[in-house]
C-alpha cells in the first residue's frame, strides 16, 4: 500500500485498477481491523523543516519540527528521520504546525513539543506534548492560547526552554499571549504577568484607530521568538536566576532579562531596535550571539545584522558578516545563529534573501568571535542532492535554523523549504578544503500531495505536489532519479489524468514557474518518461484547475481555477469557462451547457462520456459527444441534498467529488463528505451506501482475488470508527486497514 504523509488531496490507495459491479445497502457488523505494511512513498523532504534540537550532552538525540507536518527524532544508526505524530487523529489536525521544541538538558528521554499550527479565530488552541521515552508516546495538555507553527517567523526560536538548574521549571513565549511558566514539568502553566507589554507601538502622531490596528497587524512579528536560560546563574535544584526572552519586534525594545528567576523582567538596555531579532544563543562564555532582520520570515527581509552582547559587562558589539545596503538594491536579514558548545569563539550564521548577490544565501564561520568570518559555500562548499534529486535545481533558500552538533563539532544541519542539508567535516573549511553538505531529509516526507494517479499501466504511482510539482514514482521506495516534473516546470501541479485505455497519455495542469511564464499544462505520450508543454492555453490567465482526460486520450476538459485581481474590499474574482481540446492543446473550444469552474471526470470506459456536478444545487452535467455540450439533469439523492455547506473537509481533499469506475461504462461513485453513494445509471439514480458517517478521500483498489470488481477505499468515519478502510464487496462491508497508532 502507499502512504503519503501530509496529504491534502486524496490519498489514493491504488495499484492496477480493475472492474466494478453493483452496489446494495445491506446491514454489515462493525469495521474489523487487518495489520497492513505502511511506508513513505519516497520523495525526501519536500516541506519546511523550521528547527533542529540537538540534546546538549547526549550524542545522538536530535529532533526536527516542521510548518505543519509534526515532528521527527533521528535515528543516530540509520540517520533517518522518525516520525512522532502518526497517532494523531484528523480532529488535532491544528496540532501537526510544531512551534517549538524543549529538551531537558538533564534528561535526554525527557521531550516537550509546544503544537498550533495557526492562530486565527478559527483555528482551536495548542496544546502542550510531553513525553518521557523520547517522543514513542506522549502526554497531552491543553492550554487556552493559540501557536502559530505555519505563520511568519515559523522559523525563529526556540520560544520554549526547560530550566538547566531545575528540569521542572520551562518557560514558553507565545506569539499572542504573553511568557508562559510551568514549575511541574509541563503539566500546568501559568502566565507571567510581570513580563512588559510588547504591543507593537505604532509611529509618533498616528492616533486612527483603524489606522493603528491595521498597523499593528502587519508589524506585530511574531511575538516572543526565544527563551533563553543562563546555566552559570543559580543554582542545581533552585533553579537559573538570569533568564533572557527575545521579542519580535523593531523601533522599540526587543530583548528583556531576569535575574531573578522571572519575577521581574526589565528591557536589556543599549540592544539594537532597527530590526527583530530572529535567534538568540547563549554561549559557554556569556558571550549571547543573536541574528536581525526587519521582517520575522519566511516573509521578505530586506535589512538585518548579526550581534554579540557580553552579558558579563553589558556591552554590544556589532558582528554583521556582510552588511546588508538595501539602498543598493543589497538588502537581506540574518536567520539563524549556532556556537560550537566547546569552543565559544567559533560561531556560524546563516543569510536570508541574499538572493542575487554572490551565491546567494551563505553560512559565515568565524573563529575569532565574530571579528572575521568566512563564507561557507563562497569558499567552495558543495551540495549532495542524490538522496532527493530534485532539489538539485532548487537554490538555498530559507535557512532558518542552523546548527552545530554539541558532541561533533564537525557536524552541522541547516534547515531549508525542502528539509536541509548536513554536514561532516565542517572544521575542514578551517585548512582550505571544500565542506560537502547532504541532504539530511531521509524519512521526513512533508509534501503535499493534491491529486494521485495509478495508471492502469506504466509506473505505480504519479503524484500531483504542492510547490514541488509532482514525481512519476517508477520504484515506490526511492526517489524519482529525475526529480521533478519539467518541460514545463511547475510549483503547484494541482490535477492530472491519464486516457484509461491508453495511458501511455498523461496531461497535467498547474501554475507555472518563473522560467515557465504561461506553461501551466503538460502532458506526456510516453507514461511520464518525458513530457512536453501544450502549444496554447484556452485564456491567457488558465491555470491550475482539474484536467479530464478521456478514456481514448482524444478529449482533454479543463476547468480553469478562478483568477483574483487585486485583494481587500476592492477585488474581483473572473471566473474562467470550462474547456475542451481534440488537439492536444492546439486549439480549444469552451464546452457548451457547463457553468465555468465545475469540475469534471472522465467515464473510464466510453471516450464520449464526461461528467459533473453541482451538489449543493442539485445537478448533474452529462456529455456524450466528447465534452462539446454538456446536458444538465436533476441530480437526486435517496436522503436529499447535503445542508451543511459550511465544513466540508479541506477544499482540496477527496470528498464532494464523482469518481468513475473502471471497465463499467456509466457507473459512478459520489463520495460525499456526509455519505457515499453509487450509480450505475450515469446518474440517473443514486443508491446511499450504509455505514459511512464522514468521508475524506475515496479511491478504487486491486480486486481481491476472485474478484472482477475493483476493491474500493476511504478515508473517514465508518459506523462511528475513524479510519483508512477497504471494502472487497461494493461497500456493503468495510476493513479497517490501519490503527490508532497510525492514523497520519
Amino acid at each position: 500500500m502507499i502512504r503519503v504523509i501530509k496529504t491534502t488531496g486524496l490519498i489514493m490507495l491504488a495499484f492496477t485498477l480493475i472492474q466494478l459491479s453493483s452496489c446494495s445497502q445491506q446491514q454489515s457488523k462493525s469495521p474489523e481491523s487487518v495489520p497492513y505494511n505502511w511506508k513513505n512513498v519516497q520523495m525526501v523532504g519536500g516541506g519546511f523543516v523550521t528547527g533542529i534540537i540537538f540534546h546538549p550532552t547526549a550524542p545522538g538525540v536530535c529532533y526536527c519540527r516542521t510548518d505543519m507536518g509534526g515532528a521527527y527524532r533521528r535515528n543516530p544508526e540509520t540517520l533517518r528521520w522518525e516520525p512522532m505524530l502518526d497517532w494523531m487523529s484528523i480532529d488535532d489536525y491544528n496540532l501537526m504546525g510544531i512551534e517549538s521544541i524543549a529538551l531537558d538538558p538533564n534528561d535526554p528521554d525527557r521531550l516537550y513539543m509546544a503544537c498550533g499550527t495557526y492562530t486565527n479565530e478559527r483555528t482551536p488552541d495548542g496544546a502542550i506534548l510531553w513525553s518521557t521515552d523520547r517522543g514513542h508516546t506522549f502526554h497531552t495538555v491543553h492550554i487556552p492560547f493559540k501557536m502559530g507553527g505555519n505563520e511568519d517567523g515559523r522559523g525563529n526560536g526556540e520560544r520554549m526552554a526547560v530550566d538547566p538548574n531545575n528540569s521542572s521549571i520551562l518557560y514558553l513565549g507565545t506569539r499572542k499571549a504573553g511568557l508562559w511558566k510551568s514549575s511541574d514539568y509541563g503539566q500546568s502553566w501559568n502566565k507571567v504577568k510581570s513580563f512588559p507589554d510588547i504591543t507593537p507601538k505604532p509611529p509618533t502622531g498616528m492616533q486612527d484607530a483603524d489606522s493603528i490596528s491595521r498597523w499593528q497587524r502587519f508589524n506585530q512579528g511574531s511575538g516572543i521568538v526565544f527563551v533563553v536560560f543562563d546555566p552559570e546563574s543559580g543554582s542545581a535544584g533552585k533553579g537559573s536566576s538570569t533568564l533572557y526572552a527575545g521579542v519580535s519586534l523593531m523601533n522599540q525594545h526587543n530583548l528583556f532579562r531576569s535575574t531573578d528567576f522571572g519575577k521581574t523582567w526589565e528591557p536589556v538596555m543599549g540592544e539594537p531596535d532597527a530590526n527583530r531579532p530572529t535567534h538568540g544563543i547563549l554561549a559557554s562564555n556569556g558571550m549571547f550571539y543573536l541574528t536581525y532582520g526587519n521582517m520575522p520570515g519566511p516573509s521578505r527581509m530586506t535589512d538585518g545584522s548579526v550581534w554579540k552582547f557580553d552579558t558579563k559587562n553589558n556591552k554590544w558589539t556589532d558582528i554583521t558578516p556582510d552588511k546588508p545596503d538595501p539602498a543598493h538594491n543589497r538588502g537581506f536579514g540574518y536567520a539563524a545563529v549556532s556556537v560550537d558548545a566547546h569552543n565559544p569563539q567559533v560561531a556560524i550564521v546563516s543569510s536570508y534573501h541574499r538572493y542575487g548577490i554572490d551565491s546567494g544565501d551563505d553560512i559565515f564561520r568565524t573563529l575569532d568571535g565574530g571579528k572575521t568570518w568566512t563564507k561557507i559555500f563562497g569558499s567552495g562548499a558543495v551540495r549532495d542532492d542524490s538522496l532527493a534529486p530534485y532539489t538539485a535545481h532548487t537554490g538555498r533558500h530559507w535557512l532558518f535554523d542552523i546548527e552545530i552538533d554539541p558532541n561533533n563539532p564537525d557536524h552541522a544541519i541547516f534547515t531549508t523549504g525542502y528539509g536541509g542539508h548536513e554536514t561532516f567535516n565542517l572544521t575542514d573549511l578551517d585548512k582550505g578544503k571544500t565542506v560537502v553538505w547532504h541532504i539530511m531529509g531521509t524519512g521526513i516526507e512533508e509534501t503535499v500531495a493534491l491529486d494521485l494517479l495509478s495508471p492502469p499501466k506504466g509506473a505505480p504511482l504519479i503524484t500531483a505536489i504542492g510547490d514541488y510539482g509532482g514525481f512519476v514514482h517508477w520504484n515506490l521506495d526511492k526517489p524519482e532519479p529525475e526529480g521533478n516534473f519539467s518541460n514545463p516546470r511547475f510549483g503547484n501541479t494541482n490535477s492530472l489524468d491519464c486516457a484509461w485505455k491508453d495511458p501511455s497519455l498523461i496531461v497535467r495542469v498547474g501554475n507555472a514557474t518563473g522560467d515557465n511564464p504561461g506553461k501551466t499544462i503538460g502532458y506526456s505520450t510516453d507514461f511520464g518518461k518525458s513530457w512536453q508543454p501544450c502549444d496554447t492555453i484556452p485564456d491567457p490567465e488558465s491555470r491550475s484547475g482539474h484536467i479530464a482526460v478521456s478514456a481514448d486520450g482524444a478529449s482533454w476538459v479543463w476547468a480553469p481555477d478562478p483568477v483574483r485581481h487585486g485583494w481587500g474590499p476592492d477585488s474581483e474574482v473572473r471566473l474562467i469557462p470550462v474547456y475542451y481540446t481534440r488537439d492536444r492543446g492546439i486549439t480549444w473550444n469552451e464546452c457548451e451547457g457547463l457553468p465555468a469552474n465545475t469540475r469534471v471526470i472522465a467515464d473510464r470506459t466510453d471516450p464520449e462520456v464526461f461528467y459533473a456536478m453541482d451538489l449543493f444545487e442539485g445537478r448533474l452535467f452529462i456529455s456524450t459527444d466528447g465534452a462539446v455540450t454538456f446536458k444538465e439533469q436533476p441530480l437526486t439523492l435517496p436522503n436529499g441534498l447535503p445542508s451543511n455547506k459550511e465544513y466540508r473537509g479541506d477544499s482540496r481533499g477527496g470528498q464532494d467529488h464523482l469518481y468513475s469506475t473502471p471497465g463499467e461504462k456509466g457507473d459512478i461513485w459520489l463520495a460525499a463528505y456526509d455519505g457515499l453513494y453509487h450509480s450505475t445509471d450515469m446518474g440517473k439514480t443514486f443508491v446511499k451506501t450504509d455505514h459511512i458517517q464522514r468521508l475524506h478521500g475515496f479511491g478504487f483498489g486491486k480486486s481481491a482475488p476472485g474478484k472482477k470488481y475493483p476493491a474500493l477505499y476511504m478515508i473517514g468515519v465508518v459506523d462511528s470508527t475513524w479510519g483508512v478502510f477497504r471494502s472487497d464487496d461494493l461497500a456493503k462491508n468495510w476493513t479497517r486497514i490501519n490503527d490508532d497508532q497510525h492514523q497520519w
